[in-house]
């Protein structure tokens, strides 16, 4: 049974799918403007798509049709320009979205399962010797910047480095971020047990509202945690601080005992 609008949109007939199909655009619309809050960028692009795709509903339902034409043909255009001009804005958007959602996690979860590819996990050993490390590295005030691989990929960082394979080692680590070794710039990732990349370059995140005292370490490490979800450690050079970021927040660590809990949660994560 449909639902006659009344006043000047009386023509227009609205049923249940028509009801159904508005909670759900609703829907996708607040689900996406809560995960990239902060980012005035990408909501000005949702914005732009929402108002363009608002005034082409409005415009039909009144049966204008030379600017339901124009309107069409902006949207055709317009979205692929904004495609082409914004491309690492919307890549960061959809990123954090299947992020937030769970989606990355569960398909990839699926994929390896299908595949039968075993996840690599961290180990407590490896654990205990990059805590060592960390540790070694704070007290002697060390940059370091080192990425824990999860479920998002994060070969194209690795690609801007150098590759290699290696077991988690205390010295070895101190040794890659010693200040005059040919690799202590940019970042180390590490995948489960092993060292897989070192001297990697990681993209700066564009908030505006970072403390003034955070380095370009801590602003590259906050960037890759909105893009992936990856777990980043951070040494900073000028004071020895140690912290950790995840998801876009960056977390103080004031203690060995805390910086082992933080290990010991992402372990517990791969799992």
């Amino acid at each position: 049974m449909l639902l006659q609008a009344s006043g000047i949109f009386g023509f227009i007939s609205f049923g249940w799918a028509d009801l159904l199909d508005i909670i759900m655009v609703a829907t996708i619309i607040f689900l996406l403007i809560r995960s990239i809050k902060g980012d005035a960028t990408v909501i000005n692009i949702v914005i732009i798509l929402v108002v363009l795709l608002i005034m082409q509903a409005v415009v039909s339902a009144l049966n204008m049709r030379m600017t339901t034409v124009l309107l069409n043909t902006l949207l055709d255009v317009g979205v692929l320009a904004i495609i082409i001009l914004f491309q690492p804005e919307i890549r960061h958007l959809l990123n954090r979205f299947a992020i937030q959602s769970g989606i990355a996690r569960r398909s990839g979860q699926l994929f390896n399962r299908l595949l039968g590819i075993k996840e690599e996990k961290m180990g407590s050993q490896s654990a205990e010797e990059l805590g060592e490390a960390v540790r070694a590295m704070s007290a002697e005030k060390t940059g370091a910047l080192i990425v824990l691989q999860h479920k998002s990929s994060l070969d194209e960082y690795m690609n801007t480095g150098d590759r290699f394979e290696a077991d988690i080692n205390r010295r070895l680590i101190t040794n890659i971020f010693f200040k005059n070794s040919p690799l202590h710039d940019g970042a180390m990732i590490i995948v489960g047990d092993h060292i897989a990349a070192a001297r990697c370059q990681l993209p700066m995140t564009n908030r505006t509202d970072i403390p003034a005292h955070y380095g370009m370490r801590h602003r590259a490490a906050i960037g890759l945690s909105e893009d992936t979800d990856a777990d980043i450690l951070v040494v900073s050079e000028e004071t020895g601080n140690v912290s950790y970021v995840h998801g876009g927040e960056i977390h103080t660590v004031n203690s060995m005992a805390e910086l082992r809990e933080i290990l010991a949660s992402v372990m517990r994560k791969e799992e």
